[in-house]
């Protein structure tokens, strides 16, 4: 029997109403899985997994690891660009968020799933690098960098279509990926994004040179997290 894990799309949330909703799923997951293993089977209580689905309005976000160097404007401009900006709990450097970009929020235990933090990132990879098969787009690892590149054997052409950064405490994971779909490229100007200053960016719409529907792209997404993960989502 496949593992369930609850499936929740958040539709178009602000980012710091997304990251205290997963702080909160975070710890009520940590806290039963410690108050679990005090107590015999048959009391224990059941500890749910959530894979969150969200779109943000424009949004930098730094990882603990990260250089504010990379953030290129002032917090002047920034507000002239509708945007804000957060110092955050993941791993990795500086990236954007905004409309149009899918970003997925699974707050698991990884050890419901046997894996570790190294071979969990993969599998995010994995997830995404099936979805875009069905688009009939070749992407893959980049060496070195988490995340989902096209190109990434080519050192002039590689890009980046999705940012992975994750926190893990205890085997109990929050933050994850953001997939560019129909996403303004133009806010990446702004940053060196994941911290570098020679790899591109693009987007699903970019590449297929239309217009993609969200929809669409999270289906295919849910369906892939499935079989990656081999697990059943909950919706």
């Amino acid at each position: 029997m496949k593992h369930k894990i609850v499936y929740k799309d958040l539709g178009l949330i602000g980012f710091k109403e997304a990251w205290d909703y997963q702080k909160d799923l975070f710890n009520q997951i940590l806290e039963i899985k410690k108050n679990n293993r005090e107590l015999p089977v048959c009391e224990q209580r059941v500890n749910y997994d959530y894979l969150l689905f969200c779109e943000h309005p424009h949004v930098y976000t730094l990882g603990k690891s990260g250089s504010e160097s990379n953030l290129l404007i002032n917090h002047k401009l920034l507000k002239e660009k509708g945007a804000e900006f957060y110092k955050i709990d993941r791993g990795g450097d500086i990236t954007y968020h905004g409309p149009g970009q899918i970003v997925g929020y699974p707050v698991i235990d990884l050890e419901n799933y046997d894996i570790g933090l190294k071979n969990y990132i993969h599998n995010l990879e994995e997830v995404i690098i099936q979805t875009l098969k069905k688009y009939s787009i070749k992407a893959g690892r980049f060496k070195g960098a988490a995340g989902v590149w096209l190109d990434p054997e080519d050192n002039k052409k590689a890009r980046k279509i999705c940012a992975i950064g994750v926190k893990s405490s205890r085997f109990v994971t929050m933050h994850g990926f953001a997939f560019n779909v129909n996403t303004n490229l133009d806010y990446y100007n702004y940053i060196n994004p994941c911290g570098f200053i020679d790899k591109g960016v693009t987007s699903l719409r970019k590449e297929l040179n239309r217009e993609v529907e969200i929809p669409e792209v999270k289906e295919y997404l849910k369906k892939s997290f499935e079989k990656v993960f081999g697990v059943e989502l909950d919706q």
